[in-house]
C-alpha cells in the first residue's frame, strides 16, 4: 500500500510541507490517511446496505420522519426491540432505554435525579446524540415547532446536555406512538404567541 492508492491532495500537501513534517513521518501518514479513506469507504458500503434493507421496512420509514432519529437509529430500535407492544407506554419504552430520571420519593416529597442508564446504551447514546442533533437544528430554525420551541426552554433552564437528555426521552416515547400506530412524524406547527 504505497502512495499511489492515497488521494493526490495528500501527497501534494505532505510534499509541500516537507519542512513542516519530518520526512520520516511521510510513510507513516500516507499510510494512515490510505486506512481512513479505506474505512469510510466501508462505512458507505454499510450505509447502502441499511438504506436497502430500511426500504423495506415500514417502522423504519415511520420512525426516520422524527427529528433526530436517522438511518442508524431507526434501525437499531427495530433490529433491537423488534415489537414496540411489549410496552404499554411510551414512559415504559423510554423507561427500557434508561431515558427517564431516577426516582427517590418519600410521602410527599419527590426527588427525581439522574438517568436510570438502564436498558441498551448503544441505542441510548444514539438517541442522546440524534437529540443533540436536533436540539442544535432547533435553535438555528427561524420557527421552530413546538417540540423544538419546548427544547430550546428546556436547554435555556437545565443546560444543553441535560435538555439533549430529555429531548432524547421525548423523543423515545414518540417514536413508541408513531411505531405502534405505524403512522409518521407531523410536527405541531408554531402557535403564535
Amino acid at each position: 500500500m504505497g502512495p499511489r492508492h492515497v488521494r493526490p491532495g495528500l501527497t501534494a500537501a505532505l510534499s509541500d510541507s516537507s519542512r513542516l513534517v519530518p520526512e520520516a513521518l511521510h510513510q507513516t501518514l500516507l499510510s494512515a490517511a490510505e486506512e481512513i479513506r479505506e474505512l469510510e469507504e466501508r462505512i458507505r458500503d454499510v450505509e447502502r446496505q441499511l438504506e436497502s434493507i430500511a426500504g423495506s421496512l415500514p417502522a423504519v420509514k415511520n420512525l426516520r420522519t422524527v427529528p433526530g432519529i436517522g438511518l442508524l437509529t431507526s434501525t437499531a430500535l427495530v433490529a433491537f426491540v423488534g415489537d414496540p407492544a411489549r410496552f404499554r407506554s411510551g414512559r415504559r419504552f423510554a423507561s427500557y432505554l434508561g431515558l427517564v430520571p431516577r426516582e427517590r420519593s418519600s410521602g410527599l416529597q419527590r426527588h427525581l435525579g439522574a438517568i436510570t442508564k438502564r436498558g441498551d446504551a448503544y441505542l441510548r447514546t444514539l438517541l442522546i446524540h440524534g437529540a443533540r442533533s436536533a436540539l442544535y437544528a432547533a435553535k438555528r430554525s427561524q420557527q421552530p415547532d413546538r417540540l423544538r420551541r419546548w427544547a430550546i426552554a428546556v436547554q435555556q433552564r437545565r443546560g444543553h446536555n441535560r435538555a439533549a437528555v430529555a429531548l432524547a426521552n421525548k423523543l423515545a416515547r414518540i417514536a413508541w406512538a408513531l411505531w405502534t400506530r405505524n403512522t409518521v412524524f407531523r410536527p405541531a406547527t408554531p402557535q403564535a404567541s
